[in-house]
This record gives C-alpha cells, structure tokens and sequence, in this order.
C-alpha cells in the first residue's frame, strides 16, 4: 500500500502489475442537491487516510443506472509516486458520443500506459442531460467544465503521485477527442495542459438555438421544461430515460434538428460564446497537437447501425461539400460518413495549429481500421473491454501497439512522436509495417478543403 497527500486529503493505492494506482479520487463535489446542473464545485475535505482502491461510481447514463453520487472522481497510474519523480503527465478524456462511458470501464486500464514512463489519469465527467443538454438557468458544457476542474485539479496534486504539472498531455477519443478540441479553443483551459492528442475527433458542435430546442424535447418527454427548476429534483435515471426515447425516434425531428436528427447525435459541446466561444474549427491555437483518424471509421456504425438505401444513396448529396470519385453506393456512404464525422474535422484540427503531427490507424482488425480500434492500441489493453473485440489478431496487434504506445508517451515527454510536424506533409501510418508518407487520403483533403465545421444550427 503507498499514501500520499492530495490538496484535500490523505490518499492510500495499492501496487498492481509494476505500478501504483490510486482508484476513485474526487476532483469535484458530487453534483447533486442544490449542485444539480452546477458548475463543478472544490471537493469537500477530509480527515485521516481514504483507500482510493475502488473507481467512483458512473454519472448516470444509457444502461448504467445511477449507483450513488459521487461522480465526479480520477484515477491516477504512476510508476513512481516520488514527489521528485517529475515524469510527464497523460490525462484521458473518454469518449461515447458525450452520451454514455466511464473512467473505470476495463478497456482505460493505465497500467501498461504508465509502465512507459508516464503519470496517467482517467477521469469521469458528466455526460447526456446532466452535461451537455442545454437547460435554462445552468452554465452550459457542464461535461467541459468537469474536464478543466479535473484539469485543475491535475495542476494541484499531481506532484504528489510523481507527475510534472509543466509536462500535462491531455488525450481522447471520439467525443473524448471532440471534448479536447474544445478546450483548445477556451480560454479558461490556457495553461493546464502543454500538449494535446487528438484521436478522431468528431466534427460536430450545436449552436446555442438547437440545443435548446433538443433539451426542450427531453424535457417534454417527462411534462415538465428544461430549466433547473423543473430538472433539478428529478431522478437522474428517469432523465437518461427520456434522452433515450427521443434520441430513438430522432428522426422524427429531421425538420427542425438537421444532420443532428439524421445520425442520432443529440448531445454535442454548445457553442454559448462563454464557456466554449467558437467551434474549436473556427480559430488557432499553440498548443503542441498529435491528431489523427483511423482509415475506416464509419465501417462501425454500418455494421452496428441500420442503413437503409435512402441514406446510402443521399450521403453525399447531404453530408459532403461536393462530388466524390464514382465508387460503389455503400463504399461511397462509408467515405463520406468516415469523412465528415471524424476524418476531415481531425485533419482541419491539424491544419490549424501552430505546431502538428498527424497520424492515419490502417491496420485492420475485424471490422477495418474502424472508429474505436486506436482505443485498445493505445493503451494496450488488447483482450480486456468492450473495444478488444475489434483487435482479432491479438498477436498482430501487439506490435502495432507497442509502437503505438512508444509515440504517444515520447510525444507526451518532449512534443515529439518520432516522425516530422504535419507542415511538411507527411503523416505516421500505423500498420503492420509502420511507415512515413503524404497523408494518405488527400482526394478528401481536396473536396473538404473550404469545408468550415460550424455549429449545427436550428432549421
């Protein structure tokens, strides 16, 4: 058992597989009671030592049921918790489509991430209504204002576990990519993290008009309106409920609500000109940047989703800026679902920052290089959680993650992954035999070249 002292308390982990890990540590007060739909508040204090060997409970979201209240909890992996240990420091925002996920899910397992070298944290943050649905007399963005008090929190107390709070690395997937992207566009994230990694990183942001409208829907659901005052006593469960059932009839909603009511995607980052000012798409930043998509995206959504031959055939017609190369229907609607999902919103992300490196996932498991195969290769965790079944050959994947593995945690060292800035036109592919070539999918690059990824409006 190892203790140390957080900024509110004493801390007791235990030594698991070559590294001390501290499970369920709260960076924010519980948010509920009068702290429902609330900014994040400081973490009460308290006396003698908390085992931290347990992950926190969920926030409560589609097939997790509320389990108790304290949300808001990190984990942190070190290899060292010496206070002089100074390592670098890689803090995971999770993805799920800002709907669903957990810091404690198996497939975030730190411990072959950190046994590289590096102090890791995993966090949870408000997701679905509690986040990100937009209700009247709350800040919006709740799920990113989780993220910078956990951020901030990093900043406080990572020296005691051996982190260097001057060498923060913050990565994520999907929406936990998205989330990233959006807190390189705020102003109140400058300075709590020196570099970033970007894996596939959706594209979409709602104005402010739509999500009102879509919470105004869940709401309804229940008889009551989207402000804290009808919300704030109603059981969180029976709110995810709600989500559910109009996200599950969102087409009927395809009038008013766009592209959003078409792919089911009812809970994005609002741009509210406060908390998140512009789309993360729409301004610049310094930040040191590793960004990057996997080669067949959408091919787990075609597989898991229904696709009728309506939408195969409009694809292109309502999602891409202009024509494609002629390509079988259903190679076509992957393409350009792939690219304007994640794809294109990934590569932009990199042509605006100051400093970029870039990287394409080629290696295929069983269902391609799909979206969420980069998840058990970055950290390892090959045969354990939801994400290992898309790995196949265990044996094969090894080796791609191990290198994997070696990028990020050198790039969370010193901002270098091991192959040239972007601005050279150049991208790491990540394949069998791992190579350095001109970005691979450069006929997207062409037609989505004056594409700007702006906030989803209200039709």
């Amino acid at each position: 058992m190892t203790e140390t002292t957080t900024s509110v308390g004493r801390v007791r982990g235990t030594r698991e597989q070559g590294v001390t890990v501290f499970r369920g540590i709260p960076f924010a007060a519980p948010p509920v009671g009068d702290l429902r739909f609330a900014a994040p508040a400081p973490p009460a204090p308290w006396d003698g030592v908390r085992e931290a060997t347990a992950f926190g409970p969920p926030p409560p979201h589609t097939g997790c049921a509320a389990d108790g209240a304290d949300w808001l909890t990190l984990n942190v992996w070190t290899p060292d918790p010496g206070r002089d240990a100074r390592l670098p420091v890689m803090v995971w925002v999770h993805g799920g489509a800002y709907t669903i996920g957990s810091a404690g899910l198996p497939e975030y397992d730190g411990a072959r991430l950190a046994a590289g070298g590096v102090v890791l944290v995993t966090a949870n943050y408000r997701v679905g209504v509690e986040g990100f649905a937009r209700v009247e007399g709350a800040p919006d963005n709740r799920g990113l204002l989780d993220q910078l008090a956990m951020l901030e929190w990093v900043q406080d107390n990572v020296a005691a576990f051996g982190g260097d709070p001057a060498r923060v690395t913050v990565f994520g997937q999907s929406a936990g990519g998205g989330s990233i992207a959006a807190l390189l566009t705020m102003p109140r994230a400058a300075g709590l993290f020196r570099r970033a990694v970007v894996q596939s990183a959706p594209g979409t942001t709602f104005a402010p008009e739509l999500a009102q409208d879509i919470a105004s829907a869940f709401a309804a659901e229940l008889g009551l309106k989207a402000t804290v005052a009808d919300l704030a006593d109603v059981d969180p469960d029976l709110l995810v409920a709600a989500s559910d059932e109009v996200t599950a009839a969102a087409g009927a909603h395809v009038d008013r609500w766009g592209l959003a009511a078409r792919r089911s995607i009812l809970f994005s980052p609002v741009v509210d000109g406060d908390v998140l000012p512009v789309a993360p798409w729409q301004t610049r930043h310094d930040v040191d940047l590793l960004v990057g998509h996997t080669r067949d995206e959408n091919r787990l959504f075609v597989v898991f989703g229904e696709v009728g031959p309506e939408e195969i055939a409009t694809a292109e017609e309502l999602y891409a800026p202009g024509p494609y190369p002629a390509a079988d229907p259903m190679r076509l609607y992957d393409l350009v679902l792939s690219d304007w999902l994640f794809r294109m919103p990934s590569l932009h992300l990199a042509e605006r920052a100051a400093r970029a490196h870039m990287y394409e996932l080629t290696w295929a498991g069983t269902l391609g290089a799909c979206h969420g195969l980069d998840v058990p290769l970055v950290f390892g965790n090959l045969t354990q959680g939801q994400p290992a079944s898309l790995i196949g050959d265990v044996a094969a994947a090894q080796q791609v993650s191990a290198s994997i593995r070696r990028a990020w945690t050198a790039f969370a060292n010193d901002g270098d992954p091991g192959w040239p800035t972007f601005d050279t036109g150049v991208v790491q592919v990540f394949d069998s035999e791992p190579a350095v070539v001109p970005y691979p999918e450069e006929e997207s690059r062409r037609i989505w070249r004056d594409h700007v990824f702006a906030p989803l409006p209200l039709r």
